[in-house]
Order: C-alpha cells, then structure tokens, then sequence
C-alpha cells in the first residue's frame, strides 16, 4: 500500500484528527482515562413509545448583556436604570412591553426592541416579545455560578465560598457547562445527563449529544461521546474512496495493541459510520419553515431542526443539542453591536420555534440560554460594559410555562443589596437550579438528580417551576 505517511500509526492518527464527527484529542484522552467507569444510576430508564424530547442549550459567547434585554419601563424606574447607564440606555418608548402573569415586585418591565417580530419573506415570525405572550417563552432572572448561596455581606467581607476566577471568560463558561464550579471541569451536565439516559435510545448509532458548535464541555461524559456537525452538514473525511477507503477500512480493521491507537481507530471507524448514516437520512429531511440567511445562528438551529426531523429514522427518543455564538463581550461600542447580536438571536429562534410547531413537536423540545456571565450596569470609558456575574436567560418551547419572570430581578442599584460593588448582580438563583429544572423535565429521575448536579443540595429551589 502506498501512502504519504511515514507508517501506519501517522496513518491512523491523521485520520482521526481530520474526520469531524469525532470528540477532540482532549475528549479521546479523558475516555481513555475514565473507562470502565460509566456513571452508576439507580433508576432504570428505558424506551417508550412516542415518548421524544430534546433539549437545546443555546450558549452566548462573552457574556449577554441582559442588563439590556429585560428593561424598567415605568418612569422612575426607568429614569434610574437610564442615569446608570447613560450611552447604553434604550430609549424608554422604544421598550417592547411585557405583562408577567405572575412576577411582581412592584416594577413594569420591557424587553429590548431587536426582540420584535421577526421577518419571514412575504410574512413575518412571532419573535421573543410575542412568544413571551403567547405562554411558549419565560425569562429566568439573575442567574449564575454558584458554589453555594452567596449574600451581598458575605461576598465583601470575603468569607462566601465563590466559584474560582469569577470573572474569567474561559472559567465561568466552562462552570456553567458543568455545573461543579468547585471540582476539576471534567464532565458536563448534559454529558452526565447522557450518560444515565443512553438507554432510551435502545441501539441508536448516532449519539445523544450532537453540538454544531465544535467541542464543547457541556456534552462531555463518561459513556457518551458528543458527535460534532457542520450548520450545513455532515462533514466526511476528505478523499473517503477507492482506494484510499480501502487502505483505512483495512486498517482501522487490524489489532491494535496500544490503547491510544485503538481508541483512535475506534473513533475513526464510528466517525465513518455515522457519517455514511447521518448523510443519507438527512438528504431524505426537506424543512418547509423559513430560516434567515446570512444569519450563522439560523443556520445552527436549521440543521437541529433536521435533526429532529430526523429522530425516528434515527431511532432516538432523546436528544441533546449545542449550538452558539461569540460577540457578547461588548466592552466597546456595544449599543449598535448588541442591538445586531439580539437581532440574530430573535430571527433565529422565531424560525426555530416555528420548525418545531411544523414538525408537530413544540412540547417535546426546550431550547434555553447560557452565556458567561452578565455585565456591569454602568457604561464603562469605551461606551461598552464590563464583565459581570448574575445574568438573565431565556427558556423557550411548548412545554415551557411561559408568559412570566423566575427568580428575582434584582434592584438595579449600584453598590445596592444584590451589588458586589460595581454594578456586578450577586446571583439569587443558581445554575444547578436552572439546570435542574431542565434535567427534570427531559427525564432525569430524583434519585439520579444528585448524580448529575451534586451541589444541587445546597440551593432552595431544585425545581423553579417553569416547565410543565
């Protein structure tokens, strides 16, 4: 056989790290670390008939200024939150209202105007104010990491328990993923998920974690690998024919005694699989619903859609999907930059939205947000904001209890009860809960819940309430 390579382990090992679809070098060498130690549960879960469900985590790279997305509208309230502000502050008339059913503190709120009904062609999509009046949307307010709750008197005279480098990009997105921000990153939560749940998809070839966004530490297990997809398809290993398939097939085919290289033609062998499998099935899947163009996040969501489209072919009865996008970290001339950002994400998720309506499983699938942190209230000296800790997210499907506000907005005060001391929220709800209560819904039994948050303990809420 006549190859480039200098020998059959190059060979191998150039393979693998070319054919997407598989997990990273990273992913490789924690399963090799961690075999034959899969996750224990107690609770038996198997396939039911008609019983689907997906979750989608939707996650905002550099950190959502939400201080902007849920907005004061009435006066006094909104002239404060303007003071503070300043160059950032949305104009008061341009505010999208809101009416939550239950929330009340005593102030009216706005959403930001880039969350409007969306254009669709000839038509129009109900964007995130709409789906937020219709019941299908609920905002969770203040959320963050957390190692345990945290007071405003406890964080300044430093005697919480604070998740590590609080304020870190690479830190707090990985802690949200994990939701241990007191233990080694080494499983996530959707990952841990997966791991007590692979049994409901009986034999499926393809794995419950699917990103669109690259590796990630959300989707990472013991047992599950996260399958890695383009937007815009399976993407196979280049030159897969003739004779060059023949050479890899027969390889990936001999006895490995090395651990490492066999783990590498296992990988390689599924990636090709799955490939071959996943290629067919969606050539077969037409959407009818419009997605944007131009619009990165649309195209994300659209191929998720086709996914689920294609959940029955596939065998599955769950699903977990990654999906995200930078820009968030608005140090700089944000006004105009996050107005675009919350465009994309609106047009986005008002045709994801529908795809699930056309597709008759709206119920059955919950797409939510996570990002960094949340940012400073005040503008900073590059008309922009800085990093910040609790954050609003939002939860959207037909199984959400939608139309309201979760958790406490908190008192948008600088150096106020719920400041650190620069405009920085102290979260009062957890990401355990939030998680949790997501957990919950997609199946995950009580008895396995600390397995897959074992600081869930520590936290009030382990179920906030805004899933049916």
């Amino acid at each position: 056989m006549n190859t480039p390579f200098t020998n059959r382990r190059q060979f191998i090992r150039q393979c693998a790290c070319a054919a997407l679809g598989t997990t990273s070098l990273a992913s490789t060498i924690w399963n090799l670390r961690s075999i034959r130690a899969a996750t224990c549960c107690s609770t038996a879960y198997a396939p039911m008939a008609g019983d689907f469900k997906a979750l989608v985590c939707l996650f905002l790279y550099g950190g959502n200024d939400a201080n902007n997305l849920i907005i004061p509208a009435d006066t006094t309230d909104y002239n404060a939150y303007a003071a503070a502000r300043q160059q950032l502050a949305i104009p008061q008339s341009s505010l999208l209202p809101i009416m939550p059913a239950t929330y009340s503190d005593g102030r009216t709120f706005g959403l930001h105007p880039s969350l409007v009904d969306a254009p669709a062609g000839a038509s129009t999509l109900p964007g995130l104010q709409s789906l937020f009046a219709q019941g299908k949307l609920a905002l969770l307010s203040n959320v963050g990491t957390l190692v345990a709750p945290v007071t405003r008197a406890q964080y300044l005279s430093d005697t919480a328990a604070l998740p590590p480098q609080l304020f870190s990009h690479n830190d707090q997105s990985v802690q949200w993923q994990t939701s241990v921000p007191d233990q080694p990153p080494k499983t996530g939560w959707g990952g841990r998920m997966s791991d007590l749940l692979i049994s409901m998809n009986g034999t499926a070839q393809i794995s419950m974690s699917i990103s669109l966004a690259g590796t990630n530490t959300f989707e990472v297990g013991n047992q599950v690998f996260q399958y890695q997809m383009s937007p815009y398809g399976v993407v196979s290993l280049n030159g897969y024919a003739g004779n060059t398939k023949t050479a890899l097939d027969n390889l990936i085919s001999l006895p490995h005694q090395n651990l490492f290289e066999a783990e590498f033609s296992k990988i390689t062998r599924r990636s090709l699989d799955n490939s071959a499998l996943l290629s067919s099935t969606l050539n077969a899947i037409n959407l009818t619903t419009f997605f944007p163009t131009n619009n990165y996040l649309a195209d994300q969501l659209k191929m998720i859609a086709k996914m689920i489209a294609a959940r029955d072919t596939l065998g599955m009865s769950r699903q977990i999907f990654f999906c995200s996008v930078g820009g968030y970290d608005t140090h700089g001339d944000q006004l105009t930059a996050h107005a675009n950002l919350l465009n994309e994400l609106n047009a986005a998720l008002a045709s994801f939205y529908q795809a699930t309506v056309d597709l008759g499983v709206a119920d059955k699938v919950t797409t939510f947000t996570a990002s960094d942190f949340g940012r400073t209230f005040p503008v900073n000296n590059g008309n922009g904001s800085d990093h910040g800790w609790g954050n609003h997210q939002i939860i959207l499907g037909g199984a959400v209890k939608g139309r309201d506000i979760y958790g406490r907005v908190p008192a948008l005060v600088v150096n106020g009860p719920d400041d650190t001391d620069e405009g920085r929220w102290i979260p009062t709800t957890s990401v355990d809960e939030y998680s949790a209560t997501l957990a919950k819904w997609f199946g995950v039994s009580a008895t396995d819940m600390p397995t897959v948050f074992p600081n869930l303990s520590r936290f009030a809420n382990p179920d906030l309430g805004f899933m049916i």
